[in-house]
């Protein structure tokens, strides 16, 4: 073998690449299965998880100092012809190495050594250094090359794949995106679940794969705190603060995935800088808060999750408690004040709640509360008055209370029970469906096919009639059977004098061929009513 290509240069440093460069270099495994190392035989003398280190350099070396020379991560390449003689030399020269933070030794035999020397093997067994041997000579040029143009190709792959990450985040930033769209693609661009949280480390926007939110959110901000304070790496997290102008708002949480040519890391700062500029961009506004309460009450609203766990999960780790509680849905129509004022009114009760203003479910537009109560602390009328008042609408607010359940799937249900009824209750009134049992038991079946086709079959004259005249008919019936015994009321409440009122009635009898004095009727009639949504009369 030719011996310049073994030669040491006394007093000149290898140049390599600078530490900020540092990403996507090939592991000491990768380096071995390069056809010119393959070349030379490789047999692995101390392995496992040290095959895994990361190489930034090659360096060849014969000196038993060569340490000094060495500024960590590198392969180094030796025939071991000015090693130190002795075992204890020889455990002394392989510590200097471990301490200089090499990446792997390999040792070419035949020329010094015929085998591998039991002292080297030892000493890099306990230190858990790769140590290599090759059987066959080799150009150590031809494996410098091949390894440096692996790591030279890394190198440039990371910077363009850096490049390219900061390009998209900085086209969502300047877009004004949505922060649950910026963590869809820190999700996707990852291939993990990302975590926005705030400072309280309560989850606002989550991107998990349906089926690992049990997994993923359980115990959330138990385990956050804990990786904030310790080596969040340690666990395979990723905590990367969102702040601007020395204001913090939250911090990104990426969980183990697969790596990133760009830096899994580098990756998350741009998601994380795409998310401060946002916050800057908005003001006083807090879009994170709004879009969090869409997160956390649409999926419930629309069926769209996988457990009841997941559920659990999802509304502990947004801090809304589930285990020991009592949980309502409120429905509040008529209502524009904020949510964060609704929130506010929880608390004062002990509680915590998330509301969310819905599209047109029947009843009108409207705000949908799930509130979390202690055990101790029931809601009672006292409580939701005291909501009304602190409403800016007031008594013009129609409210609508489901009801007390104690798990997610009582939840769910009690604020479909508010929402179905919702269109139940004036203007200024309560409704509590725990209180109407037949309003309770309609909302059960709100789905049942054969509930909806009698509603649609005995009231269709009227409804016919009232699209046809643009007429009352249903709203001054829903009067009647609100005060079967009382006709006087019933007109008082159908806003129409009594003569009127009785006008309305006979053509309701005639259109729909029934007494209205029958109880039986009556009872069909308003089960046809409570199943038609009020807004739709």
């Amino acid at each position: 073998m030719d011996a310049s290509d073994r030669r040491d240069l006394p007093g000149r440093r290898t140049q390599r690449p600078a530490p900020s460069a540092l990403a996507a270099l090939p592991t000491v495994a990768e380096l071995l299965e390069d056809p010119a190392f393959r070349a030379g035989l490789p047999e692995v003398i101390v392995g496992g998880a040290a095959m895994e280190a990361p190489v930034r350099w090659v360096h060849t070396s014969e000196r038993g100092d060569i340490a000094r020379m060495l500024e960590g991560r590198e392969l180094l390449l030796s025939m071991g012809t000015a090693w130190p003689d002795s075992d204890a030399e020889l455990t002394a020269f392989v510590d200097s190495l471990v301490a200089a933070n090499i990446s792997s030794l390999v040792l070419e035999l035949g020329t010094r050594y015929p085998t591998t020397p039991p002292a080297v093997a030892a000493a890099a067994r306990r230190a858990g250094l790769a140590l290599i041997v090759l059987h066959r000579e080799v150009r150590f040029v031809t494996l410098t090359e091949a390894g440096h143009g692996r790591i030279i190709a890394g190198q440039m792959a990371a910077l363009r794949a850096r490049d390219e990450v900061r390009e998209v985040f900085t086209t969502l930033a300047l877009r004004g995106t949505p922060a649950d769209h910026v963590v869809r693609e820190l999700a996707r661009a990852l291939a993990a679940p990302v975590v926005l949280e705030s400072l309280a480390h309560e989850v606002l926007i989550a991107e998990i794969p349906v089926s690992a939110e049990a997994a993923v959110l359980a115990d959330w901000e138990r385990r956050s705190r804990a990786a904030h304070r310790e080596d969040a790496a340690a666990a395979g997290w990723l905590v990367v603060p969102v702040d601007a102008r020395g204001k913090r708002w939250g911090s990104l949480v990426a969980l183990p995935g697969p790596a990133h040519p760009a830096g899994r890391r580098n990756v998350l700062v741009q998601g994380a800088i795409a998310l401060a500029l946002g916050r800057l961009a908005q003001g006083g506004t807090d879009e994170w808060s709004s879009i969090a309460r869409r997160h956390l009450l649409d999926p419930l609203l629309a069926g769209r999750y996988a457990t009841s766990e997941a559920v659990a999960a999802r509304l502990e780790s947004a801090g809304v408690p589930v285990a020991g509680r009592l949980m309502y849905g409120i429905a509040l129509r008529g209502a524009t004040q904020p949510a964060a004022a609704i929130e506010a009114w929880a608390l004062t009760l002990g509680g915590r709640a998330r509301a969310l203003s819905v599209p047109d479910r029947g009843a009108g537009p409207l705000t949908v509360v799930l509130l979390s109560q202690p055990a101790h602390r029931p809601l009672d009328d006292a409580a939701v008055e005291a909501l009304v008042r602190s409403l800016r609408e007031g008594s013009r607010v129609a409210t609508t209370v489901g009801r007390a359940g104690l798990d997610v799937d009582d939840a769910v249900l009690s604020l479909h029970e508010a929402i179905d009824n919702a269109g139940e209750p004036a203007a200024g009134e309560v409704l509590w469906v725990e209180r109407r049992p037949l309003a309770r038991l309609l909302s059960s079946l709100r789905d049942d096919h054969r509930l909806l086709d009698h509603g649609e079959r005995v009231l269709s004259p009227i409804v016919e009639h009232d699209r046809r005249t643009g007429g009352d008919l249903q709203k001054v019936l829903r009067a009647a059977l609100a005060h079967p015994g009382n006709r006087t009321a019933a007109a008082r409440a159908a806003h129409l004098s009594r003569s009127v009122f009785y006008q309305r009635l006979e053509l309701i009898q005639t259109l729909l061929a029934v007494d209205l004095e029958d109880g039986e009727t009556q009872t069909a009639l308003h089960i046809a009513l409570l199943s038609r949504p009020r807004s739709r009369a």
